[in-house]
């Protein structure tokens, strides 16, 4: 072991830092926001990043750690992750050790005397045993550079790979007073950060998010074909087959799934391997060695296989299930492409699998209102999945880029998809939730749409939006509420285990209320929408009287000028237009003549003849 600690080790310096990234890991300059987060925890304050997988984590606390005197002392989730990085990081020629279950009484002394003789740069243990009052004593009479938490994710109950024992982490605050603490993680949106925050007390934290961008990551999503199992194993059979030689992964939902399949590829001729947690911490040991030793092996796994996978050559994942959340897809496709090169996340998904991501947490023990969190994770996930948006776009909104635009290689923007123009239902949806002042949940509102709500009140059947919606199936008018929740033009209240959606964005909204901002459904999962092919009796629910005042008084206004057409050509009104027609008008009040082309029941002869006569009607009442 070479001494990398600079000659005055309690003012290293942001050089300092970049000589030692040169001269133990061979970069002459750190990327993203390696650099921020450094500077803020060899000033000895507490710091927060949020850097996507791929991005260097771990030198953002190992840096610090040599340069600053004493050890430092890192929270690892998983032994087989400790082990990967302290065995790295030794032949880096850095001192590294671990403390865990896997060591035997004599490789556990053996790590505290080089501890006590301040031979070590970096110690790594398990919150496990950090709850160990003996641990934490010993700990104590050591002095200690920094504490990195890694994985932070696991701390907050809003994740998706929580873990008890990370909750009581907090406390290393009044252990070690003074002592700068980083908390990094991959995958963690605003709730979960928060969460994070005050869990361990990070109150004065800097905290850093950087872009989730991974433009060597191609992403897809495929539907399965009838939830067929055979089927699902075939198409996962096929794209291993094309990708023969190339290292890859496999999430299956269930142990007997992650068997069926690798039992499957291995006679179709891959080198597939089996990992789950039915197997022990040796076997899973061998087989996790085999994977990362191996070219061209293929690890067909549950969600026990993940954290701290670091094979940098992986060029494929593949979801045969759909995992619960958001941070859950992007933490396991980002397993990966982690050497920068070429790479692809491709997803089979079906209506079955949401039901039974749903059924698997009514089935854990959790606080409601951390259930219903989990439940709109699930939805947000399968809304992407479904959806007309390019995949990291979505993905990147998800977890706060706002501005984050078209990746231009996903399957979206490679083919996108047929999908229709559903403002007008949106602007219904945003309607409903408002007149029933934001008081309910998705169901509520689809059933008040539909005209369907059970025992409904008086006060409910006078609103304007009620039966509204009845030109849209329910299965539709769920899949444009969860559209609506995932753009964040809705959100979703956990309002203490019963959930209420709200109007999102105010601005977001208004600007669909107005026909500025485009909304687009995909239109495969959605049966006859009317505004795309107009129905039979479409909009016999949208009656004058159940419209607003202001849309009302359109209508009417539409209706006379008709009137008086229908007068001078001797010919039936609706001959000139039908009400479902001049409704939708009303409703969707055209600025110009483009706008009045695409509304159902305007066609090129009838907006040539009346258009500009429609306009000059509908700006008269405006």
């Amino acid at each position: 072991m070479f001494d990398t600690r600079p000659t005055d080790a309690a003012s290293p310096t942001l050089d300092e830092a970049r000589k030692l990234l040169e001269r133990v890991w061979g970069h002459a300059d750190f990327r993203g926001l390696q650099a921020s987060v450094i500077v803020e925890v060899l000033a000895g304050r507490d710091v927060m990043a949020v850097l996507p997988t791929g991005g260097g984590k771990s030198v953002c606390y190992q840096v610090p750690a040599i340069l600053r005197p004493g050890v430092g002392l890192v929270v690892s989730p998983l032994i087989a992750l400790m082990t990967d990085q302290v065995e790295a990081l030794k032949q880096q020629g850095v001192a590294a050790a671990r403390l865990d279950s896997g060591l035997t009484m004599d490789e556990r002394s053996a790590v505290w005397r080089a501890a006590r003789a301040g031979e070590l740069d970096l110690l790594y243990v398990s919150p496990e045993g950090l709850a160990s009052g003996a641990m934490l004593e010993r700990l104590a009479e050591l002095p200690i550079s920094l504490i990195a938490i890694d994985e932070a994710h696991c701390v907050s109950q809003w994740g998706h790979d929580f873990r008890p024992d990370y909750r009581t982490l907090g406390r290393l605050a009044e252990i070690f007073p003074g002592v700068p603490r980083i908390a990094v993680t991959a995958t963690a949106d605003a709730r979960t950060r928060d969460d994070i925050l005050a869990s361990l007390r990070l109150g004065e934290a800097r905290v850093f998010v950087d872009s989730f961008a991974r433009p060597n990551l191609q992403l897809s999503a495929e539907r399965k074909i009838n939830g067929s199992r055979a089927r699902t194993d075939a198409a996962v059979i096929e794209l291993v087959r094309e990708r023969r030689g190339k290292s890859g992964v496999i999430y299956c939902g269930s142990r007997d799934g992650c068997e069926r399949v690798a039992d499957a590829l291995r006679d179709a001729g891959s080198n597939a391997i089996a990992y789950h947690a039915g197997f022990d911490a040796r076997e899973r040991d061998r087989r996790l060695e085999r994977f990362l030793a191996e070219d061209g092996a293929v690890m067909v796994a549950t969600i026990a296989f993940g954290m701290g996978v670091d094979k940098p050559d992986v060029r494929f994942v593949i979801h045969a299930d759909p995992p619960g959340s958001l941070e859950a897809y992007w933490q396991e496709i980002g397993r990966a492409g982690r050497d920068g090169e070429p790479a692809e996340g491709i997803t089979l998904y079906g209506p079955s699998d949401i039901a039974w991501s749903l059924r698997r947490l009514e089935g854990r023990p959790m606080a409601e209102e951390v259930k219903q969190v989990q439940t709109r994770k699930v939805r947000q996930l399968f809304a992407m999945l479904d959806g007309a948006t390019c995949r990291p776009q979505a993905v990147r909104r998800y977890f706060g880029e706002q501005d984050a635009q078209p990746c231009g290689v996903c399957d979206i923007c490679g083919d996108p998809p047929a999908t229709f123009d559903a403002v007008v239902p949106a602007q219904k949806a945003l309607a409903a939730v408002q007149r029933l002042g934001e008081r309910f949940g998705r169901t509520r509102v689809v059933d008040h749409l539909l005209g369907k709500t059970k025992d409904v009140q008086p006060w409910e059947a006078e609103l304007s939006t009620w039966g509204i919606g009845a030109d849209l199936s329910l299965a539709a008018w769920r899949d444009v509420i969860d559209h609506l929740l995932f753009e964040g033009l809705l959100v979703e209240d956990p309002n203490d285990g019963k959930p209420i959606i709200r109007l999102g964005d105010a601005q977001a909204v208004r600007a669909v209320y107005r026909g500025e901002r485009p909304v687009r459904v995909r239109q495969a999962p959605v049966r006859a929408v009317a505004i795309d092919k107009p129905r039979r009796n479409a909009g016999r629910n949208l009656a004058a009287e159940a419209l607003d005042g202001d849309v009302r008084a359109r209508f009417e206004a539409l209706r006379a000028w008709r009137r008086d057409r229908a007068v001078e050509q001797r010919v039936p009104p609706y001959v000139i237009f039908q009400d479902k027609t001049l409704v939708e008008i009303a409703v969707q009040e055209p600025r110009g003549l483009d706008d009045l082309a695409r509304i159902p029941g305007v066609g090129a002869g009838k907006l040539d003849r009346y258009g500009p006569a429609v306009l000059e009607a509908l700006a008269a009442v405006a």
